[in-house]
Order: structure tokens, then C-alpha cells, then sequence
């Protein structure tokens, strides 16, 4: 455990975060400990979801200047630790490569690697630049027989999708309207600020319909009684997408899958395209489906469900394609098999087929069950965080672990033996007789996070 007086040492710097207040209060606790905190902010969301003014730095510039800035700021404040929400925006990117000069200790928060009921934390980098991706299964299995670890207690509730559009929304409408002091301000997307805030109002307000629709279409497919193979589709703005995938346009990976499944998949087997929880519409999924699906005469046996929840799909899938999305992980512990295209933490030649699309199609393999058993055991024990970014029980989940890892300062996948006191915090180790009440209190937290958000709206900001 770190001591209160080498945390008066420390510096942490905050670039751009998840949407909402988790940076705030993740700052607020790093406070308490000793440690001093700032925040970079280019626009005003950033702004708005940090509370310490006095330890706020605009950032006013143009992205040509920003190199020289970070540099600037990581002398003039004397910063130990920069803290990021993913690697691959450009400005992060930038600020990794400066600290890294510097011998700064980065800190990098992402989507659980396992979903939905854990957040990734790590040091060097985040999935196609993870350190993950240097580990063999068997170096994996080496580790975790070395080292003992116990399995961790999963969290017993569902994500948070409505806050996290909520705060995608809120985020982006105070970009829109109070951004007049940020004038060179780019969105890392190629989308405009307006349109994103539509996107995600649209998204927040048709949520019932949308799960109406997609109820009955899973339910027609699943009483169709026909074997199907299940495509994990992803963001085609997310990182993963663009930065570690081999596709520039969701409709190049549709055109692939379409052309090998209509080459290799026995007559009656179907193919079932699952949309990501968060598509907005930006890409014309169900216009590109439908056209690559009538060139290959394959227009009955194709069918599309937008988002919504995976495992009642996927526990009767004949196999999963997908280029890299974490849910690929769903089907590794299912048993089913998985052909991915992209780089993924997760794509091993034990756990993912080798085979052509048209022979994956035809006769899939299926992965190496116990091979996936020690990865998700061991990625449970080290990077991954019960807990979520926009719900407030499970921001305070994350935080209550992750400080302690955090004035650690070392790579969660890195040998070390005894167990630190934080690790064993993260693996929740608790006699039996505690752990009914702490689902119970997860519990209770699913009936808190329940509650409309946009009834929280002025909590929401302060916190």
C-alpha cells in the first residue's frame, strides 16, 4: 500500500474521460489521499464535469499546438501521472508519447474487455495496444498457476446503457451551447457536435420502441426453428474499429462476411447480423445488409436485430463472426466458435478459428474451453474492474478499487508476488458469509440506478 506521504508527491494530470462525472470523482478521491489533481479541458463538457476550477487548464488552441502544450504543462505542474480515457484519440496519443519521454506513469481507463460489468484499467496501453496482445496462453497460464490468484466475485447486475446515452447527450449539448470559449475545438469524430447530440437524443428517446422492435424480431428467429450464425457488429466510429481493425467502412466487413457465408454455410442455415447496443444510425447497416444479401441470392436467410442484449441469441448460435468486439468474448465462454479479423486481446490461436470464412461457415471450430477459462480468470484478476463509468453505484464501485492500483503505479499484467493489498481489493476477497450481503447491496443498487437520469441532471453535474 502506498503511504500518505509519497502521495503528496504525486501529480496526476486528467486529459478527456467517459462522458459524466467519473473523472470528477476519481479526482476528488486521488485528492483525499494527498495527491494533487488538474484537468485539460477542450471544450465545455470537459468543463462542466470537473468541479476544482482552480486546478482546471482550458486548452484554447489548435491541434497543431497541442504538442507543444502537453509538453508545457507536464514541466510546469510537475506531473507524476497522466490519467486517459483510451489511447487512440490523437490527443492522447500525443500525451502518452510525451509522458512516456518523461518517465510519466500513464494510467488509461476503457471499456470493460469483458461486458457489461466491468471497466478495463491499465498502464501501457488498450486493446490492439495492450500488453495483453504479447501474451501467449500458455505465458497466461503460467502467471496465474505462479501467482494463485483467486476468482473474483462477478457483479450481479446489468450495465448502464440509458446513463451512458444520457451522458453522451448531456456532454455533447454543452459542447453545442457553451462552447464559445473553445472556438479551435475539434471533435475527434468525424461527425459535427450538432449532429452527435442528435444522434444521441434520438438514440435516449426512442429506446422503448426500438426494444419493442427488436423483442419481436429476436423472438420470430428464435421460433423459426433454422441453425444461425450469429455477426457481432461494432461501432464503425469506435477505436477498435478504425484503430485495430482491418475494415475502413462497416459495409467492407458486411460485403466479407456476406460473400463467404452465401460460399461455405450448408442451404438452411441462416445469418443473423446483432447490431451494437449503441448504434445510432450513423452507418446504413440494414440498407447495406439488404443489399449485399440480395447480390448473393441469400435475401430469406439474412436478418438483422438492432442491439439490444446478446445472450439469447448467442446461447443458440452455430458460431459468432466479428472483426474485434469484446462481446466476441461472450460466445469464448459460451463455447461456441469465434472468427475474428481485427487485432483483439483475446484473439488466441487456442480461443478464435484459423479457417477461411467459407470453411468457418461450413464447419466451425470452436475454441479451446479451458484455454478461455484461464484468460477470462486471469483478465478478471488484474485489468478488469467490477463496476461501470455512468451509474453512480458503479462509478463509486471502480473508484472505491482503482485508487489504490492507481498510487501503485504498476502494470496490472506484470509478475509480482506477494498480492498487493489493492489486488486482493480488486478480486473482492470476502469471507462467504459477507458475500450474500454484498450481491444483495448490488441489488439494491440496480433499483438506484434505475431511477431516470434526467432527474438527477443538476446531481449529476456537481458530482
Amino acid at each position: 500500500m502506498t503511504s500518505q506521504s509519497h502521495t503528496t508527491d504525486r501529480v496526476f494530470l486528467f486529459l478527456q474521460g467517459p462522458h459524466g462525472p467519473f473523472f470528477n470523482q476519481l479526482a476528488k478521491q486521488l485528492r483525499r489521499t494527498g495527491a494533487q489533481t488538474w484537468r485539460v479541458g477542450f471544450n465545455a463538457g470537459d468543463r462542466v464535469f470537473w468541479s476544482a476550477h482552480a486546478r482546471y487548464i482550458p486548452f484554447r488552441g489548435t491541434a497543431s499546438n497541442w504538442p507543444r502544450a502537453i509538453e508545457k504543462i507536464l514541466e510546469k505542474q510537475l506531473v507524476t501521472d497522466v490519467v486517459i480515457y483510451g489511447d487512440t484519440r490523437p490527443i492522447h496519443a500525443l500525451a502518452i508519447a510525451a509522458a512516456r519521454r518523461r518517465g510519466i506513469r500513464v494510467h488509461i481507463f476503457e471499456e470493460g474487455y469483458i461486458r457489461p460489468y466491468w471497466v478495463t484499467y491499465e498502464c501501457n496501453g488498450t486493446n490492439g495496444n495492450s500488453a495483453l496482445m504479447n501474451l501467449s496462453i500458455d505465458q497466461i497460464r503460467t502467471r496465474w498457476n505462479e501467482q494463485r490468484f483467486d476468482k473474483p466475485v462477478p457483479p450481479s447486475h446489468w450495465g448502464d446503457l440509458r446513463q451512458h446515452i444520457f451522458y453522451g447527450a448531456l456532454y455533447h449539448w454543452f459542447v453545442l451551447c457553451w462552447n464559445y470559449t473553445y472556438p479551435n475545438f475539434e471533435p475527434h469524430r468525424n461527425l459535427r457536435v450538432m449532429q452527435e447530440f442528435l444522434l444521441y437524443i434520438k438514440r435516449l428517446t426512442f429506446m422503448p420502441i426500438h426494444g419493442v422492435v427488436r423483442r419481436i424480431a429476436t423472438r420470430r428467429i428464435q421460433q423459426k426453428g433454422f441453425p444461425y450464425h450469429l455477426v457481432l457488429l461494432q461501432l464503425e466510429h469506435d477505436s477498435a474499429f478504425q484503430h485495430h481493425g482491418p475494415f475502413k467502412t462497416q459495409a467492407d466487413f458486411l460485403a466479407k462476411v456476406m460473400r463467404g457465408f452465401a460460399k461455405g454455410a450448408p442451404s438452411h442455415h441462416h445469418l443473423v447480423f446483432k447490431a451494437h447496443p449503441l448504434e445510432d444510425g450513423r452507418s446504413p447497416l440494414q440498407r447495406e445488409i439488404k443489399k449485399y444479401a440480395q447480390k448473393h441470392g441469400i435475401t430469406e436467410r439474412v436478418h438483422y436485430i438492432g442491439g439490444g442484449k446478446l445472450a439469447g441469441l448467442l446461447n443458440e448460435a452455430c458460431s459468432a463472426t466479428t472483426i474485434n468486439s469484446t462481446s466476441g468474448q461472450q460466445a469464448l465462454w459460451r463455447g461456441i466458435p469465434l472468427r475474428v479479423y481485427g487485432s483483439a486481446v483475446y484473439a488466441k490461436p487456442e480461443l478464435v478459428s484459423q479457417q477461411t470464412l467459407a470453411q468457418f461457415f461450413a464447419d466451425p471450430h470452436p475454441p479451446d474451453v479451458g484455454s478461455y477459462q484461464i484468460f477470462r480468470n486471469f483478465l478478471l484478476a488484474t485489468s478488469q474492474l467490477p463496476g461501470s463509468f455512468y451509474a453512480k453505484s458503479g462509478r463509486c464501485q471502480v473508484i472505491r478499487q482503482v485508487v489504490d492500483l492507481m498510487l501503485e503505479g504498476r502494470d496490472p499484467y506484470a509478475q509480482h508476488a506477494p498480492q498487493s493489498e489493492a489486488v486482493q481489493q480488486q478480486l473482492r476477497l470476502v469471507p462467504h458469509s459477507k458475500q450474500l450481503k454484498i450481491m444483495q447491496f448490488q441489488k439494491d443498487d440496480v433499483v438506484s440506478s434505475e431511477t431516470k437520469p434526467e432527474n438527477r441532471l443538476l446531481e449529476a453535474v456537481k458530482e
